[in-house]
């Protein structure tokens, strides 16, 4: 039987340096992790991704309760998780996230694309003069998120295996500001403290490919080395976490009700 690696994230878990790829390309890194988790164990593993372009810790919760593939298959079945969530919370935002994800609802259409064009010319503007005045996603809801998808698996899975991905350094034109990231780190490596949770800094495998110009000209999604050298660091850090795991076991249990 296969193991199954459970992810959930955003656009950075399939987006390479040009484009947006499919799940099962070899080359984006939790093809990477599934291919050194198999040639370290000689099992198969199989990937399970579920993501998003800009999901959040919110949207990561929402999709292991609320997604019938996600409770109902994927978690029970899963041999290890990894939480690439945080990345967008981190962003800063030029007005609070619930106007900006309302956009999408206004009619009529011509409206809409107005406005939709505004924030997009208006924004990074806001963004450079304030250094960003609010997060995608608050520190303290991200926690909070982030915290109900690791006590909710813990419930029907205990010992499972888990690890966080930091918050991604980004040099965006779309996110002119990089005052959130330093804080954003910090954070999340103590939450990971706290929930006894592996972490995983990206700032050390991202960073030098900023500096090369080497990802992707958005600023945000990564190139093919780092996507490679993040796999490598995920299958270690997750063979790490499933050391003191391996006498623990769990349910098949959904997750719905929580």
């Amino acid at each position: 039987m296969p193991r199954h690696l459970l992810v959930l994230g955003d656009s950075l878990t399939y987006h390479g340096p040009e484009r947006a790829e499919p799940p099962g390309d070899t080359r984006i890194w939790p093809q990477v992790v599934a291919a050194e988790l198999q040639r370290r164990s000689g099992d198969p593993v199989v990937v399970d991704l579920f993501a998003r372009p800009g999901w959040t810790a919110r949207d990561g919760w929402w999709a292991l309760t609320r997604d019938p593939h996600c409770w109902g298959e994927a978690m029970p079945r899963a041999s290890v998780v990894v939480l690439a969530l945080g990345q967008m919370d981190q962003l800063p935002a030029a007005v609070p996230t619930y106007l900006r994800e309302g956009i999408p609802f206004i009619r009529p259409a011509a409206i809409r694309r107005r406005v939709r064009t505004g924030y997009r010319v208006l924004a990074p503007r806001v963004m450079s003069a304030t250094g960003g005045p609010w997060r995608q996603l608050p520190q303290p809801a991200t926690n909070h998120y982030l915290s109900r998808i690791v006590a909710g698996l813990r419930y029907f899975r205990p010992g499972l295996p888990i690890v966080l991905l930091g918050p991604s350094p980004y040099r965006a034109p779309d996110y002119p500001s990089l005052k959130p990231h330093p804080p954003a780190v910090a954070a999340g490596r103590s939450w990971a403290a706290r929930n006894d949770v592996h972490f995983i800094d990206l700032d050390p495998i991202v960073g030098p490919s900023l500096a090369a110009g080497t990802g992707n000209p958005d600023g945000l999604h990564w190139s093919w080395t780092v996507h490679r050298d993040i796999g490598v660091s995920v299958a270690g850090a997750l063979d790490r976490a499933a050391r003191p795991a391996a006498e623990a076991g769990g349910g098949p249990d959904s997750l719905v009700g929580i």
